[in-house]
This record gives structure tokens, C-alpha cells and sequence, in this order.
């Protein structure tokens, strides 16, 4: 009776079945594996956590934070894009603080875009992405994302009609893990330039790499340094493991930034001071310090994959991001298989279908528990039909 239109466009969740049949699956005495949600299990650097506390004693932090106080946040992330990615952004109008990157591109899309403008939306994608464009009004069009290709979209197969007004990309991309160099991202930018579309890029795993590849940033295709049409979101939750936290930026074009601010002034103090400062010290570390945590995720995946391998299932190494991405073979209903693998196994992955309809066939496995951990998981998973 009460719910809006838009609370009734934003799609179901599979993810409610998952949790259902967890609960099963401890009321019958298995010991549960829970491989389906992305959320760091590492504690954030001990550094971090010092400057937190030291905050929490500080009375000056007690009270709303303005626009004024967060100088030094969009300082440390524009600092920390210059050294990371060479890329030069002005702290004062091109970069904001986010409550999390995931609340910072709902409320984007509110800020650029109006009810039924089209977004273009990689499939398989993060399904919150499809909350935000119901929540903003905005009519979808998917952009296949094929192994064969690499797990990125073909622009030019976009149909000649379709007059997006964001395209929105992740790499590395959950849920596959592919990634994207720089010259990806040149082409994608020229792209939205010659249709005059915002280019959003969602970069969560930007410090979250293996070996000795290095995420590229969409910020580095700006037009001769400028960052006209494009907008990056950061978060800390994954590379700083502060996702209980809810802290991340957005840095861009300056345009979109005074929108976003203008909508999230109307529903937002942005995060706790105390925590701006965390973050702003988690955002100078040097280096190494993330490297340690990335080292932990490249461990787990170096067990995972070949044991997935194993059982003749089809996984990529990935590069980067906290995933593995699996195709099973015969599998034409995942989720009926991850409701049964957790019933029957206490192991608990993502159903593909979750993420939309190309990633229908595969699983997804976050690798947020040990290697001795993960091995035995996929051992139990050997033992569940896919029909």
C-alpha cells in the first residue's frame, strides 16, 4: 500500500534464498562455509584503527560534519590519485566524500540523470547497480560481457538508436574479475565523448591486484589532463578493509561533483569526522601496507582456482579483485545449484544469475576465508549435481 513506484521497480534479491538456505543448512548441523558475500575479512591497518581512536576522544568530532571539514579527505584522495595513477584533480571542486561508493552512485545517478534516461550497464554487473538506475527512474540497456572478449563490452555493438546517458563500467569487475588497461579506458571515454555520455567508472579493487599487475584508473583517459564527462568512484572498503565503515570519494569532472554535492546535501552530513580521518591517513600508507593485504587475497586465489580447476570446472586466475569467477560445466540453473551446494555441503557461493542474465551457467566465489579453508569448500562443492 505504501511502497512508491520506485521502491517497487528496484528488482528482488536472490541473495534472500541464500541466506534461507544457510540457515537450513546450520539448523542441520553443517559447519558453513560462507563464500557468497565480498566483504574483507582483514582488519584494517593498525595504523588506521590508532587515528580512529585517538578521534573517538576528540569532542570536536562529535558534531555534523560541513562541507569545510572534509578538506582534508579530498586532500589525501587527490594526493593519493596523483601518486597512484599521475592523475591531477583539484580537492576544493573535484573530489567528494562518499558514505560509501555504493550510496555515492545512487545518488550520481539522482544528481545527472532524469526519470527514463538510459543507462548503460555491463551484464553480468554488482546487482546494487540495478537498484540505483530503478531508483533513479532510468531505463537500462545491457552491454554483454563475454569471456571470449575478455569479460568487456563491445561499444560499437551498442544498437545505433540508443542514446545513453551514462555508461557505467568496474574493473576489475565484480563479478568476474577481468580487468582493463589504460588503453580500454581511452576507448571508452572517446566513445562517450562523441555521444556526449557521462563515463562513470566504480573502482573498488583499485589496490586489490596480484602480482605484478596494476588496476588502471578512467580518470587517466581525461581529454589532456582534463576530466570533462568522466567521474570515478573509490571506496576503502575492500583495499583498506573498512567496509563497516562506509567511506570512499568521488573524483571528476567538476561539473558532476557540484550536482552530486547539491543531492547529497539534501539527504547527507557525509561520515563521522573521526572516520574522514581514518580514512585520510589510510589513504597515505605507503604502499607496501596494501600490497600486505592484496598478498592474502592472491594466496587464497593461488588454492582456489586450481582446485576448482580440478573438478573440471572453468575458472580464469584472476588478476585482481576478491573473486573467482567459475563456469560450471552443464549448469543452467545456478541458482538452484547454490541453494543445494549450501543446503547439502554448508558451502555458500554466488549463484551467476545474480548478477544478471549473462552470468547465468557460472558461480561466483569470494575468497574471504583461508587456502586450507577454500580447498575443502570446493571439495564439498565436487560432490553437488548441477541438476
Amino acid at each position: 500500500m505504501w511502497a512508491s513506484r520506485r521502491a517497487a521497480a528496484v528488482p528482488g534479491s536472490v541473495f534472500a534464498l541464500m541466506d534461507a538456505a544457510k540457515g537450513r543448512a546450520r539448523a542441520a548441523g553443517l559447519g558453513v562455509v560462507d563464500l557468497s558475500i565480498g566483504s574483507s575479512d582483514l582488519p584494517p591497518p593498525d595504523a588506521v584503527l590508532e587515528v580512529l581512536r585517538g578521534a573517538t576522544r576528540d569532542p570536536g568530532t562529535y558534531r555534523y560534519p560541513l562541507f569545510s571539514d572534509t578538506a582534508p579527505l579530498r586532500e589525501a584522495a587527490a594526493a593519493y590519485l596523483a601518486r597512484r595513477f599521475g592523475v591531477r584533480v583539484d580537492p576544493e571542486r573535484e573530489v567528494l566524500p562518499l558514505i560509501g561508493a555504493q550510496e555515492g552512485l545512487a545518488h550520481l545517478l539522482l544528481a545527472v540523470t532524469d526519470p527514463g534516461d538510459t543507462l548503460l550497464l555491463p551484464d553480468p554487473c554488482y546487482p546494487p547497480y540495478l537498484g540505483a538506475a530503478a531508483v533513479a527512474g532510468l531505463k537500462v540497456v545491457t552491454l554483454p560481457l563475454r569471456p571470449e572478449a575478455g569479460f568487456l563490452p563491445d561499444l560499437d555493438a551498442v544498437p545505433q538508436g540508443v542514446q545513453p546517458r551514462v555508461l557505467l563500467l568496474n574493473y576489475p569487475n565484480n563479478p568476474t574479475s577481468a580487468v582493463a588497461d589504460a588503453a580500454f579506458f581511452q576507448r571508452a571515454a572517446a566513445w562517450c565523448r562523441a555521444r556526449r555520455t557521462l563515463l562513470v567508472h566504480d573502482h573498488p579493487y583499485a589496490e586489490l591486484t596480484f602480482g605484478a599487475y596494476r588496476a588502471s584508473s578512467a580518470l587517466e583517459a581525461g581529454l589532456d589532463g582534463a576530466l570533462d564527462g568522466v567521474v570515478e568512484l573509490h571506496s576503502l572498503s575492500k583495499t583498506h578493509h573498512m567496509g563497516g565503515f562506509r567511506v570512499g570519494f568521488a573524483a571528476g569532472d567538476a561539473g558532476v561533483m557540484a550536482a552530486l554535492a547539491r543531492v547529497k546535501g539534501a539527504v547527507d552530513f557525509h561520515p563521522y569526522l573521526g572516520i574522514q580521518r581514518a580514512a585520510a591517513h589510510a589513504l597515505g600508507l605507503p604502499d607496501g601496507v596494501g600490497r600486505a593485504g592484496a598478498a592474502v587475497f592472491e594466496a587464497r586465489r593461488d588454492a582456489l582456482v586450481p582446485a576448482l580447476r580440478a573438478l573440471g570446472w572453468e575458472v580464469a586466475l584472476p588478476e585482481a579483485s576478491m573473486y573467482a569467477w567459475a563456469r560450471v560445466p552443464g549448469l543452467t540453473d545456478s541458482v538452484a545449484f547454490a541453494v543445494r551446494a549450501a543446503e547439502t555441503t554448508g558451502v555458500a557461493v554466488s549463484p551467476g544469475a545474480a548478477f544478471g542474465a549473462g552470468g547465468e551457467g557460472f558461480v561466483r566465489f569470494a575468497l574471504v576465508q583461508p587456502p586450507e579453508v577454500l580447498r575443502e569448500a570446493a571439495r564439498r562443492l565436487g560432490t553437488v549435481s548441477v541438476d
